[in-house]
């Protein structure tokens, strides 16, 4: 007969199910995300906690009238499964595939395109006087998970939202977790109101019972009477943030209890104003793997459905992320003055370790990135050495801080910039491809790309030891190479190595795929094109006596890099040609004026032509194409 799941019209038949029928497909929606992120890889725990959450608000609003808009979107699986995108639900995540996020091109079911935190209330609000200005009706709904609270930009919607009274519903879904536990006061705050499970019926009680017994005694009393019921409120319930902020609360509500949810949303969609229904959620809920560990299965690789456990990397080596772990962690040991700073990634960016060993020196600021980078500046006005270590796409979110409190003042911080380049499985919004031109243009930054783990550990040492001005070490995601990990020691400063000879053609990389440029010039070799290889090391600043002289040599250049081009490593070669007066053909290879797509990120470097045989298949149609011009 099949499952229910497989005989509905969604997500319009949702409207028809009773509520046992709905608890049926919960379960069963499921054991397809298990299998489906099992497969994948993908954000398994905060789609496990949502399912129940997803069904009551698609079987209580009008999806697409209705518009539903899911901060950051990792937890959006089951919003895709029940709008149209089931059949096509098991490429998630793959080339060509379904996105892992909302994606306004993929369906009319995603209204605002999402993936990085804290920005759902402002597009709702944005929508929703859209919606007002074009004398339109419909509801707009935001989920927010709490995590997001801790992102300023959140409460700046909240703030407009309130002072505004602007039509729209925000979900907070509170699972008590970023990707990691959640950190400040707002957490707290929560967490107290999740402690008093009796708290909404209670507040309702006191304000009935202040609205009854305070008698209106003419005009002049009318402000003393509404102070003195806000702070009798206050005395029964310390705190009313959200109400204090304009919008009406309502909760908390049992996010895995279908029928109170829909009860909830139903009196909320009659409601006029900003409402916040309050709904607390269990990551990782239905799978007791990710029950037990929600950090780790967030976002996870594929795994053994049976166990948990990760299948096996392909990689050659420890990954980039563990060894500056590891090497950040020894290095702290004999240096007292080095702490360390992340916005809700401790795990991620692999600074758990160093939290571990060094408590008073580790700050996690919760999905802050501005905040996180301003903070480290004011430590290291004092004499500290501050590592922030940010993926590349969330560091972006604090450029001005970067710039302006950071690069301005001179000051010795240094960026661990992880997930730098191609990241793969996430796609557009994830891929870490701006931060070489991001960061070049910040004066006073300088810049290292690693190409293996042995140069990242002494990048780090090298930056950690010169303690003059700010820095950037950036490195991708996954596996290194596989070579010998030595003592670490500090590399000459500004100093990149020439790693094979040739005066046919030059090819300048910066970062791993320095090593597929050397395969490609391997392979020229073989064709009788002598290539010479530089391995940069140093974005910025450059080696320019090793560059050009080697450029002198060669009649052609080629520039390599897994970033966007505009402004990237390539535009800064160019520029120091173009400086020197030195006139050569130059040929630069990188991510063209476009977003890149999800894919695993052989994939992708291999469609970007970023792998070996892209850049031999590059090299060797520069040199016909020269060799042709010469000729005309």
């Amino acid at each position: 007969m099949g499952t229910l799941l497989d005989r509905l019209d969604l997500p319009g038949d949702l409207k028809k199910l009773t509520v046992p029928q709905l608890e049926q497909l919960a379960g069963e929606i499921r054991e397809l995300l298990i299998r489906v992120v099992s497969e994948n890889g993908g954000h398994l725990a905060p789609n496990l906690g949502v399912v129940e959450l997803t069904l009551a608000l698609h079987s209580t609003f009008d999806s697409p009238r209705d518009h539903i808009i899911w901060d950051v979107g990792h937890q959006s699986y089951t919003h895709k499964i029940v709008t149209g995108r089931l059949h096509q639900f098991s490429s998630l995540r793959r080339l060509n595939g379904l996105s892992g996020f909302p994606k306004r091109s993929e369906s009319e079911h995603d209204p605002f395109g999402t993936g990085h935190s804290s920005t759902s209330i402002s597009a709702a609000l944005g929508l929703a006087k859209a919606r007002d200005l074009r004398g339109e009706n419909y509801r707009i709904v935001a989920v927010i998970g709490d995590g997001a609270l801790t992102g300023g930009m959140a409460y700046e919607a909240l703030n407009h939202a309130g002072h505004i009274k602007a039509d729209l519903l925000v979900v907070l879904n509170d699972n008590k977790m970023s990707i990691g536990s959640n950190v400040g006061g707002m957490s707290a705050y929560l967490g107290r109101i999740r402690s008093h499970p009796k708290y909404f019926k209670l507040k309702s009680n006191v304000e009935n019972a202040l609205d009854k017994y305070i008698p209106v005694l003419g005009k002049k009393m009318v402000r003393t009477a509404e102070r003195l019921r806000g702070g009798l409120k206050y005395l029964v319930f310390p705190g009313m943030i959200f109400e204090e902020l304009g919008l009406t609360y309502l909760g908390p509500v049992d996010g895995h209890n279908i029928a109170s949810m829909k009860q909830v949303f139903s009196r909320a969609a009659q409601m006029k104003g900003p409402i916040l229904v309050h709904v607390v959620t269990e990551k990782g809920k239905g799978y007791p793997y990710a029950e037990k560990s929600p950090e780790y299965f967030h976002g996870v690789g594929p795994f053994d459905l049976e166990n948990g456990c990760p299948l096996k990397d392909k990689g050659g080596g420890p990954c980039y992320t563990e060894v500056f772990s590891r090497t950040l962690v020894r290095l702290a040991e004999e240096n007292k003055n080095i702490v360390a700073i992340t916005a809700a990634m401790a795990s991620g960016t692999g600074l758990d370790r160093f939290r571990d060993a060094f408590p008073d020196r580790f700050f996690d600021v919760g999905i802050a990135e501005q905040h996180a980078v301003t903070l480290a500046a004011a430590l290291a006005c004092k004499g500290l050495q501050p590592v922030v270590a940010i993926y590349s796409t969330f560091l972006q979110r604090a450029f001005d801080q970067i710039l302006h409190d950071v690069c301005l003042q001179k000051l010795p911080v240094l960026f661990a910039v992880d997930r730098a380049g191609i990241t793969g499985e996430d796609g557009e919004t994830h891929q870490g491809i701006f931060d070489l031109s991001y960061l070049r243009l910040a004066p006073h930054m300088s810049i290292m790309a690693p190409r293996n783990e042995n140069e990242l550990q002494q990048m780090l040492y090298t930056a950690l030891t010169r303690k003059e001005g700010p820095a950037a070490i950036r490195y991708p995601r996954g596996s290194g190479e596989g070579v010998a990990l030595a003592e670490p020691e500090p590399l000459p400063w500004g100093k990149g190595e020439l790693l094979r000879e040739g005066d046919d053609l030059l090819i300048v990389a910066a970062g791993t795929v320095a090593n597929a440029a050397l395969r490609a010039a391997e392979k020229l070799f073989w064709r009788g094109i002598k290539a010479a290889v530089i391995n940069a090391r140093f974005v910025k600043p450059l080696d320019e006596e090793l560059i050009l002289n080697w450029a002198r040599r060669c009649p052609r250049v080629i520039t390599v890099e897994e970033n966007i081009l505009a402004g990237g490593f390539g535009s800064a070669i160019m520029e120091l040609l173009q400086q020197e007066g030195l006139s050569r053909p130059v040929k630069c290879l990188g991510i063209q004026d476009r977003f890149v797509e999800q894919g695993s990120r052989q994939e992708l470097l291999t469609r970007y032509g970023l792998d070996s045989e892209g850049i031999y298949r590059a090299a060797s149609r520069f040199l016909q194409e020269q060799k042709v011009e010469r000729s005309l």
